[in-house]
């Protein structure tokens, strides 16, 4: 290693996270659709990823990193079956398959592999997660972390609970995948409708991780996700409203300072992508069927970025469909949304009173609270709100906004 270049050196880590950040998700579908064994898929990966940040530097970094990092994994998937403590352990169908039968790759063999070139095999493993047998509460955070790539903290955040908490809740529900030896296929379409919600949890939890922070680069897969399990499904209205509500919301996104999407310039708006969105919609709306929380969510997005067109914002037909949301999905994110839809429409006032009780420990009540306060004329209490909301902050860019909101308040 002493040869090698320290150019070299950060050529294969940035290469190594590249892969792991844009096909973390595909790679770990490709190996545990074929081994059956979500826990082995995920050891097996990690050591590929080890295996690449020791070779790479003086080999260089080939020409298909994630066609390489599955060679390597299936390698060590390989070594475990034939290991003695793990044949005694595997079903008798298995031995008579013999190793191959783990691989389901194309005739071409593993180095014709391209794993970005099947991405159904990551709705195969979602739709497995989603299995009835493993823990409903462990469902959506299991397929975004195993299916999606992303960490135990992330997902803890996204729940609000502690990382160990979230940690321990994916454990046992990769120990009882393992126990219960759930099969890695798609149900039928019998199948799919019962397992369809956790799913598009799942797609709906990958977008709201990657809005903001070092995942943005994953924000595209949501968008991908959304529209080829909505196409799939054909005729389901949630997953056309989904795929309506991901691409409305990517239509808006631009990197930068944090600001609230009533001050965003429209301008900026991506017009082909709000086309995209409001496509969905309409599909999903087509069924006739009573709108649901998806559906209402992407609603409220075309409302608001039907300003590029109008130039101002319609806040009582946004206050008619917070309304219906809260009637379908009652959260408290929701009904803080509300809150201050009825303080734009109505009076800052009556959107105060609107706030819903018990959202002292949540960051949007105090920083809905203050901006409330702030337009009611009540700085002294709005700066009090804004200093609540920040110390609820992760966010950087959030945190920033919030305090420049304080500063103009002053009190």
């Amino acid at each position: 290693m002493a040869s090698v270049s320290a150019a070299s050196i950060e050529a294969a880590r940035a290469a190594a996270e590249h892969a792991a950040r844009a096909s973390y998700g595909r790679l770990l579908a490709v190996l545990a659709t074929g081994s059956g064994d979500l826990a082995l898929a995920e050891d097996s990966l990690a050591e590929a990823f080890t295996a690449a940040l020791e070779r790479w530097p003086g080999a260089g970094v080939p020409e298909n990193p994630e066609g390489w990092l599955i060679a390597v994994a299936r390698n060590r998937q390989r070594d475990v079956w034939k290991s003695s403590a793990t044949r005694a352990n595997v079903p008798l169908e298995r031995h008579d398959a013999g190793p191959e039968a783990w691989t389901d790759s194309p005739a071409g063999g593993l180095e014709d592999l391209d794993p970005l070139r099947i991405p159904d095999r990551r709705l195969e493993l979602l739709f497995t997660c989603a299995h009835p047998a493993i823990d409903p509460a462990a469902r959506t955070p299991l397929m975004l972390q195993a299916v999606l790539g992303f960490s135990a903290t992330q997902i803890a955040a996204a729940y609000a609970v502690p990382t160990p908490t979230m940690a321990q809740r994916l454990v046992r529900a990769k120990r009882r995948i393992a126990r219960a030896r759930i099969p890695f296929v798609v149900p039928d379409r019998r199948g799919m409708p019962e397992r369809l919600p956790p799913v598009l949890e799942a797609v709906y939890g990958c977008a709201a991780i990657t809005w903001r922070g070092d995942a943005r680069s994953l924000a595209g897969e949501a968008h991908y996700l959304a529209v080829t399990l909505a196409s799939l499904l054909e005729r389901e209205p949630e997953a056309w409203a989904l795929a309506a509500l991901v691409t409305l919301s990517l239509a808006r996104r631009r990197p930068g300072p944090f600001v609230p999407l009533d001050e965003q310039d429209p301008t900026l708006w991506d017009a082909r992508m709000i086309d995209e969105g409001v496509s969905y919609l309409r599909l999903a709306a087509a069924s006739g069927a009573a709108p649901g929380r998806f559906e209402l969510e992407a609603a409220i997005q075309a409302v608001h970025l039907d300003r590029r067109r109008t130039g101002v914002t319609d806040w009582h037909a946004m206050r008619q469909l917070y309304t219906a949301l809260v009637a379908v999905a009652p959260s408290l994110g929701s009904r803080v949304a509300l809150a201050a839809v009825i303080g734009r429409a109505d009076a800052a006032d009556a959107g105060l009173d609107a706030l819903p009780p018990g959202g002292e420990q949540f960051q949007p009540w105090w920083a809905t609270r203050a901006a409330l306060l702030a337009r009611a004329g009540r700085a002294a209490e709005a700066s009090d709100a804004y200093q609540h909301a920040i110390r609820l902050t992760n966010d950087a860019a959030v945190r920033e906004y919030l305090e420049r909101r304080r500063r103009e308040v002053g009190g």
